[in-house]
Parts: C-alpha cells; sequence; structure tokens
C-alpha cells in the first residue's frame, strides 16, 4: 500500500506547485520541492506502515535532514531571484504552450522520479527490523560523508558569490579544489547511503536503483554536463580548470 500512497502524494504535491509555477512563471520552485518531497514521503511511509523499527527511524532521520536542508538551501538561493536558466530556455521552446510542456516534461518527469528515488524509503521503513545490521552503520557513515560534503560545498559556493569581489570568476578553492562539483558527489554518496540502510531488507537491493539512478543523472544528464556547458561559456579559465580538477569523485588536482 505505501507504493501506491507514496505516488498519490507526490502527485498531489506536484500538481499543487505547478499550478503555482503557472501563476508566477516560475517553473524553478520545482527545485524547491524536490527535496521537501522526500521528507514528505518519508513521514508518510513511517504513518501508513508498521515499520516503526530503529532501520525506519534512520531513514526517516536521514531524508528529513538531506531534504530540509537542500529545501531550505534553494529557497534562500532562488526564490526573489530569475527562473533558472534551464526552464527559461524550456520556455523560450514552448512559448505559449509552456504551461503545458511544464507539466509533463518539469513536474511529471520529476514526479515519477521521485518515485523511484523514493523507493529505499519505503522499502526500509515498511520492512519491520530483524535485529541489528551492518548496513545500517555503513549506509549511515555513507550518508554524512555525503551529506558533509554537499552541504559544505554549497556553502562554500554560497560564500563565493555573495562576495561582489568575485563576480564573473571561478569558484575553485575548498572542496572545489579537489572536485568541479563536490555538491553533486555529496548529493549521490548520500543516497548510497540511503539505499545501504534500505539494502538490509528483504527485496532492499531494488532500491539502489534510486542512488544508482541519482549517480547517472548528475554524471552523464542534467548535473555535470549541463552546468559545464555554460560555465565554459561564462567563466573565464574554466578549460584549464577541468584539465586540473576530477569532475566527480574528489582528488589531489592535476600540477604541471
Amino acid at each position: 500500500m505505501v507504493f501506491w500512497v507514496a505516488a498519490v502524494v507526490i502527485a498531489g504535491m506536484m500538481l499543487a506547485v505547478w499550478v503555482i509555477s503557472v501563476a508566477i512563471r516560475d517553473a524553478g520552485i520545482v527545485d524547491i520541492l524536490w527535496g521537501f518531497g522526500f521528507v514528505v514521503v518519508a513521514w508518510v511511509s513511517l504513518a501508513v506502515t508498521d515499520g516503526h523499527g530503529v532501520r525506519a527511524a534512520l531513514l526517516v532521520a536521514m531524508a528529513t535532514t538531506w531534504g530540509l536542508r537542500l529545501a531550505i538551501h534553494l529557497a534562500f538561493r532562488n526564490i526573489g531571484a530569475e527562473e533558472d536558466f534551464r526552464y527559461q530556455s524550456m520556455r523560450r521552446r514552448a512559448g505559449d504552450r509552456f504551461w503545458l510542456t511544464s507539466l509533463v516534461r518539469v513536474f511529471g518527469l520529476q514526479a515519477a522520479a521521485m518515485w523511484v528515488m523514493s523507493l529505499p524509503l519505503m522499502i526500509g521503513i515498511s520492512d519491520a527490523d530483524r535485529g541489528w545490521r551492518a548496513l545500517w552503520v555503513i549506509g549511515a557513515v555513507v550518508f554524512l560523508i555525503g551529506f558533509a560534503f554537499e552541504a559544505v560545498g554549497d556553502w562554500q559556493l554560497t560564500r563565493f558569490k555573495a562576495d561582489p569581489a568575485n563576480a564573473g570568476k571561478l569558484m575553485d578553492r575548498g572542496l572545489w579544489r579537489y572536485s568541479r562539483h563536490p555538491n553533486y558527489f555529496g548529493d549521490a554518496c548520500a543516497w548510497w547511503g540511503i539505499g545501504l540502510v534500505a539494502a538490509s531488507t528483504p527485496i532492499g537491493i531494488v532500491g539502489l536503483i534510486a542512488p544508482a539512478m541519482i549517480t547517472w543523472i548528475l554524471v552523464k544528464v542534467s548535473g555535470v554536463p549541463m552546468v559545464e556547458h555554460r560555465l565554459n561559456k561564462t567563466r573565464p579559465g574554466y578549460a584549464e580548470y577541468i584539465q586540473r580538477t576530477s569532475p566527480f569523485l574528489p582528488r589531489r588536482p592535476e600540477t604541471g
């Protein structure tokens, strides 16, 4: 039942926010819902199942911590700013039909992705505990590493952009010295942690599709490729930055 309930809840949230986006002409508010939506799914899963053990509590805590931080971060960044360049580009191409295009290609696709991404939460929270599992500890450690990278990376970039002296400059300090996208790496890592905790259930391995999917999206689809295509055009020295800095996994920068 939890899978159907989550689907209805996700669809309802996306539809409501889509209506608001049409009214204010800003599809970017879906990004704020993205993190918060997983918080809602985690708590709904807890409410409609008997999964009230340690694993369920751990997964709810992980989803809530990750989702609220991301939602708050994006709310502060996006509210009052112009619509994200991705949606502006889509709006120009779709013209007067953008209201329908955004419903299908933005909110509809993200609703489907959110349901798939929520599989480890729904599976892990709804299944009864069968004693402690080493995967809980491993998953929690992986999650904390990822959460730290994502939160610190976002904080460092926000501080960098807030300084007028850095306008038009390249961010290659802090964690950004070791990865061109430490926040994306942290995001993927956090979800691998969630997936590993859920994998301690009999069918939990199915939930690993979630971290695999988010990693693929970030590395190959709408994360690294899309952002770097834009930065290559707008940030002087980005080509050199690419040559010396890992695109995803943190490592020491190349020298020479």
